[in-house]
């Protein structure tokens, strides 16, 4: 941990910016003399609060306006500096907001060599298709396309996830052509989720666990889709031997 963190209360911060402020605000309602509900938090209790500003800032994005922005990016930026300052006051963890920065300027840089290094990329397609080479760099131990997706995500956001993965190595129709319904915006889908949603609540049916246990199983196929590949064709060819896979689509009745 940095010798002089402006999560120290007693550091007397030289210029007096919005962010010093903030970060000397948040000290001190964790500080002994501070806030009892604040020193009794801890990085698990604070998770449901984390959540729900999440998806306030996005209900902000997509039907706020500026005021709300604001004000939901500032509930969002707490959250981060109450972990860090947590953080640097626990045996074990030892890092704060000054680390937390470190950190994430190392990987912004590492995930960026056309900005920060000398690799050209000169699209926004460019860096796509070069993104997970970056990861890979970053984090050699990661051996499926799947590692990484976290599965607390709610189901459909977890669904996308995955089939874009699926999609990556060859196992799914990027442009959707064999999928039977002629869905052409997000205004055709909406009112389509919603009345799958309502068919299955009207049969007391859980549209998110049911969602969940198919992209499980989904992820299932793709684990092992990829060992078939590396056992049979060689690891360095995965992305061009699922063309057949056939695993992505809609349920038979011999199903």
């Amino acid at each position: 941990m940095t010798d002089t963190s402006p999560l120290d209360p007693s550091v007397d911060s030289r210029i007096d910016t919005p962010i010093d402020v903030l970060i000397r605000t948040v000290a001190r309602l964790r500080a002994p003399d501070g806030c009892p509900w604040d020193a009794e938090q801890t990085h698990a209790s604070l998770v449901p609060y984390l959540l729900e500003e999440s998806h306030e800032l996005i209900e902000a994005i997509e039907a706020g306006g500026r005021e709300e922005l604001l004000e939901e990016l500032g509930d969002v930026l707490y959250q981060v500096l109450f972990h860090a300052d947590l953080a640097a006051h626990t045996a074990g963890e030892d890092f704060d907001l000054q680390d937390v920065a470190a950190r994430l300027t190392r990987k912004l840089e590492g995930r960026h060599p056309h900005v920060f290094g000398d690799l050209d990329l000169a699209t926004a397609d460019d860096v796509a298709a070069a993104w997970d080479g970056f990861k890979a760099t970053e984090k050699p131990g990661r051996t499926s396309v799947l590692d990484g997706i976290p599965q607390g995500m709610p189901a459909l956001a977890l669904a996308d996830k995955v089939l874009g993965r699926a999609q990556k190595i060859g196992l799914l129709d990027a442009d959707g052509a064999d999928f039977p319904l002629p869905l052409e915006s997000e205004d055709e889908l909406g009112p389509l989720l919603l009345a799958i949603v309502s068919a299955a609540k009207a049969r007391g049916l859980d549209s998110e666990r049911a969602l969940r246990t198919a992209v499980r199983g989904l992820q299932d196929e793709i684990r092992a889709a990829e060992l078939d590949s590396a056992e049979f064709a060689g690891a360095a060819d995965a992305a061009t031997d699922f063309s057949d896979a056939g695993i992505i689509g809609l349920p038979t009745e011999n199903d």
